[in-house]
């Protein structure tokens, strides 16, 4: 993995083996003089820009924790033994190029630590191992997924951390790690483990609260809830970046395993990134799952979705047709009434030359036309169904 020389596995004497220390500046660079933080000088770091957490350790043992950047840089020139953890959070751009020109750290390593959003990967500059982790957190509140993102330098007398966002918790590695004095006694290669398996165990609340999600999402499906696709969606996106954050890690590990012989990686910590590699695996198969089940519940959703839509248009073309009929009915009678109607306007009118004023069966003969005419017009109508 971090690839230690000679005798640098924790008892200091990887410095003394003819490579060049990676604690001094690269030659290409010039080396200020130590300077008291505080002190405008380049390119030492701004002192306010952001939280830096700094130790340097020998044997698994802590042994200072510097206050600043400047401090570390000091202390490390004053003791050329052991390995410096140091952590920063959000760092400015002149902290990050002060850590370049102090480590030898490769440009574009750097670049990438600058700008973040990046994708999980695994490269190697020279001695230095660059890995960048995308960390996830489960927050209860709002039922979300938050990413952040975690760049870390690896060589083999030195290990840097620089996160953007509030996963994963690394004062809490730092404190487990300095609880295992034997497992920080391996030098680099230990805290690269140390934060994986804190990154990946921080996957498996992510997992729970997703499961409890989908759980809901499927009764949410089938009791109709009109807001559930938007659900589905959002929680759908969560997972295609969860799937981005899990799934080159696998290969990131087997990476790391393949190069065990050729780093002499510790036994112990062989077993423990196989570990890590096993959870990986594991979540990554959970994640993939969890997509397939949202693609089938959206899947199910839109059929529900369109049955419902069906069984409405359905009873809306049967009241449609009920009115029809209604209105059929009421056509028919109207017809039938307005006949007599016509009639006996025609005969209210009240000329003086009328038709029929002196004729006997006058008015027999208009009650027998209003009744025919009637009688046809419900027999054609009843014929037709209009009644």
């Amino acid at each position: 993995m971090g690839g230690r020389s000679g005798g640098g596995k924790g008892n200091g004497g990887g410095r003394n083996g003819g490579r060049r220390s990676v604690w001094r500046r690269s030659p290409a660079v010039p080396q200020p003089a130590p300077v008291e933080p505080g002190t405008a000088q380049s390119p030492e770091p701004a002192e306010t820009a952001s939280a830096v957490q700094a130790a340097l350790y020998r044997d698994g043992v802590r042994v200072s924790s510097p206050d600043t950047l400047a401090e570390t840089y000091r202390e490390l020139r004053e003791q050329p033994s052991g390995m410096a953890w140091i952590g920063l959070t959000r760092p400015t751009e002149a902290e990050l190029l002060s850590l370049a020109a102090e480590f030898g750290l490769h440009p574009l390593a750097v670049e990438d630590a600058m700008e973040a959003h990046q994708r999980p990967k695994l490269e190697r500059y020279g001695d230095t191992l660059f890995v960048v982790l995308r960390a996830a957190r489960y927050l209860d509140a709002p039922e979300e997924v938050d990413f952040g993102e975690l760049h870390i330098f690896v060589s083999p007398d030195f290990v840097i951390t620089v996160r953007h966002g509030a996963a994963p918790d690394l004062s809490a590695v730092r404190r487990r790690m300095e609880d295992s004095p034997e497992l920080l006694k391996l030098g680099p290669e230990a805290v690269l483990y140390a934060i994986l398996d804190a990154v990946v165990d921080g996957y498996a609340p992510v997992v729970s609260g997703v499961q409890n999600d989908v759980d809901e999402i499927e009764t949410e499906v089938f009791r109709g809830d009109p807001e559930v696709s938007r659900r589905i969606y959002e929680l759908s996106r969560e997972m295609v970046e969860f799937q981005r954050a899990t799934r080159p890690l696998v290969g990131m590990l087997h990476g790391l395993m393949a190069g065990f012989a050729k780093y002499e990686t510790d036994e112990e910590l062989q077993r423990y990134l196989r570990d890590v590699a096993d959870h990986v695996t594991h979540i990554s198969e959970r994640v993939d799952g969890f997509r397939q089940a949202l693609t089938e519940i959206l899947t199910v959703n839109a059929t529900l979705v369109t049955q419902q839509q069906n069984a409405e248009m359905r009873a809306l073309a049967e009241a449609g047709f009920e009115q029809n009929e209604e209105v059929k009915k009421i056509s028919s009678w109207a017809a039938i009434l307005f006949a007599p109607t016509l009639v006996g306007t025609i005969y209210g009118m009240n000329f003086e030359h009328m038709p029929e004023l002196s004729w006997g069966f006058g008015y027999p003969f208009a009650i027998g036309l209003m009744g025919v005419v009637c009688f046809s017009l419900y027999v054609v109508f009843k014929r037709r169904d209009w009644l």
